[in-house]
């Protein structure tokens, strides 16, 4: 390394996904000289490969189509949802959640390009207190790379290309018929193509980038931020050590340091720890390594959730250069089922919050109880899912098939008798129209996108397929504890000063079980705003302060 160079702005960004850009959307729009720091060569974090779906209660898109929410539905909604105990720890940030969030959309419509549009879905525990029907989840509209000018080069990619909309990928079911889906709307995929117009994580990471390009932020790539800097008395962040092309540059935040860096999923030690068990894939950018939970820890931060996070299924799936892996939903076809090690079904795979049910641990020791669990199908899943054939390609072995499920049973090591009747009953239910056992016809329709026929198809045509379907991370949702500003906690409960997170790098109050399919983007937006706006407040308490010559004695 070279001798340190010593540099300063009024905010540090640490990480660059929807929580880091909004947070430094505001400090920026404010005045406040704000960098941008990101670890990788690639903007955008897991943000960018997302589908962006944001789930933003009472906004103004759902005003202005007279749909009639609150924040306190919201509220109730969240309190109604959440796991038991939660309500104790949490509710003062579900409060400032549901009141910021509108805000917080209205504020990023009009400091960027960004517009967003209503998406079909409904809050997926429609029976709730506060629950709607329509009205709270948006995705972003298209918007062209080219407005960012060079950074579009260092925009991360995602995995499947952003061409459709979130509302169109839903509507033309592009995961089952890319081609057809396709040639149907043909004409406006190749101008967004001639157009560099890209939808989904790519135009909301795109959007964001340019307010704050606007904005004056400062935006470094290969930037690492090593360690956080206190003030002498040990009581408050003053900058960050960032390590970036051989050299170290000691960076003094004047106003505050965000934690944004996402979850620690590619963190494998610290991810055995609070996960023990099987892991299928992770589905994150690699540079997910935890780095803003170990430099808070540090500085005495209280970390908790550690054991919370996005789960889902996923596929093998080549990514720059790399195996990793892909969310797919294939446990939620009509003809699939997943059975734990013993070869019993033990959820209604149709369950939105599945990922909760997978990730059940036992009170006593901590171990999961249900893996390593596998996804049981037939001929037609694989007959119609190009993606899931194209996996099977890219890692042999992967998914195992076999001409009966007594074969299949011995090839993953479940009891073959047991394996045989789990179908055998399945198969039954499905005749009869009615699952006895997990009623999973009614939450098909619940939620009032799926009747009854499309959830439920008998596991009956050669060959018969079985997939692992153990814990894939999306992202983690544990980190430091924060108070309703997004200020960072001491394990006392005190303020750790000029130290923020937001995102899912905080101790994240909306955990593994999610309440909307957008509760990570549009929380994590929000966090960041909420941050923001708090560090911008104390900027104007101390430039007050520092202009008042007070009384002398």
């Amino acid at each position: 390394m070279h001798r340190d160079l010593v540099q300063s702005c009024d905010v540090a960004i640490i990480g660059s996904g929807s929580a880091a850009l909004a947070a430094a959307l505001v400090t920026s729009a404010a005045g406040l000289s704000t960098v941008i720091l990101e670890k990788t060569a690639k903007l955008g974090g897991t943000t960018a490969m997302s589908g962006a779906g944001t789930w933003v209660p009472a906004n103004h898109h759902a005003v202005a189509a007279g749909i009639d929410d609150t924040p306190a539905k919201a509220l109730a909604y969240i309190r109604a949802a959440s796991p038991p105990g939660w309500q104790e720890t949490e509710d003062a940030l579900w409060q400032a959640f549901t009141d910021f969030a509108p805000e917080m959309l209205a504020f990023v419509e009009a400091r960027t390009p960004l517009r967003f549009a209503l998406t079909p879905e409904p809050d997926p525990m429609p029976d709730l207190p506060g629950a709607q029907l329509h009205g709270r989840m948006l995705s972003p509209e298209p918007l062209s790379r080219r407005l960012i000018g060079r950074l579009r080069h260092d925009l991360r990619p995602p995995m499947l290309p952003h061409i459709f909309t979130y509302q169109e990928a839903q509507r033309l079911d592009v995961f089952h018929r890319p081609i057809a889906s396709a040639l149907s709307i043909w004409p406006r995929l190749l101008w967004r193509w001639l157009t560099s117009q890209r939808a989904n994580g790519t135009a909301l990471v795109t959007g964001l980038l340019k307010g704050c390009i606007d904005q004056g932020c400062r935006i470094e790539t290969g930037a690492a931020v090593t360690e956080l800097v206190m003030d002498e008395a040990g009581e408050a962040v003053r900058g960050c050590i960032v390590e970036q092309n051989g050299r170290r540059i000691a960076l003094e935040a004047r106003h505050g340091v965000v934690i944004a860096t996402g979850g620690f999923e590619w963190d494998a030690e610290r991810r055995a720890r609070h996960f023990s068990g099987p892991v299928d894939f992770v589905t994150s950018p690699p540079g997910n390594t935890g780095d803003g939970h170990r430099m808070a820890e540090a500085v005495g931060a209280a970390l908790a959730h550690m054991d919370q996070a996005n789960l889902s299924a996923a596929a093998p799936h080549r990514y720059e250069g790399g195996l990793q892996g892909l969310s797919l939903y294939f446990f939620r076809e009509p003809n699939a089922i997943v059975v734990d090690r013993m070869g019993d079904r033990f959820a209604n795979e149709q369950d939105f919050n599945f990922g909760e049910r997978l990730d059940a641990r036992s009170a006593e020791t901590g171990e999961a109880l249900h893996l390593p669990a596998w996804v049981i199908s037939d001929a037609r899943l694989m007959a119609r899912s190009p993606l899931l054939r194209r996996a099977a390609r890219l890692q042999p072995g992967w998914l195992r098939q076999a001409e009966t499920i007594e074969e299949l049973a011995v090839q993953i090591g479940l009891p073959s008798d047991r394996l045989a009747e789990t179908v055998a009953r399945f198969n039954r239910f499905c005749a009869e129209g009615r699952d006895a056992d997990f009623g999973r016809e009614a939450s098909g329709r619940a939620i009032g996108l799926k009747p009854a026929k499309t959830v439920m198809l008998p596991i009956d045509r050669p060959r018969f397929v079985a997939i692992p379907c153990n814990r894939s991370f999306v992202s983690t949702k544990g980190g430091p504890r924060t108070d309703a500003s997004g200020a960072v906690l001491r394990r006392d409960g005190r303020r750790i000063g000029g130290l923020y997170c937001a995102g899912v790098a905080m101790a994240n109050p909306i955990g593994t079980r999610a309440v909307g399919a957008g509760t990570t983007i549009g929380p994590n937006l929000t966090w960041g705003y909420i941050s923001g706006r708090a560090i911008v407040a104390e900027s104007r308490v101390a430039h007050h302060a520092s202009n008042d010559p007070g009384e002398t004695t």
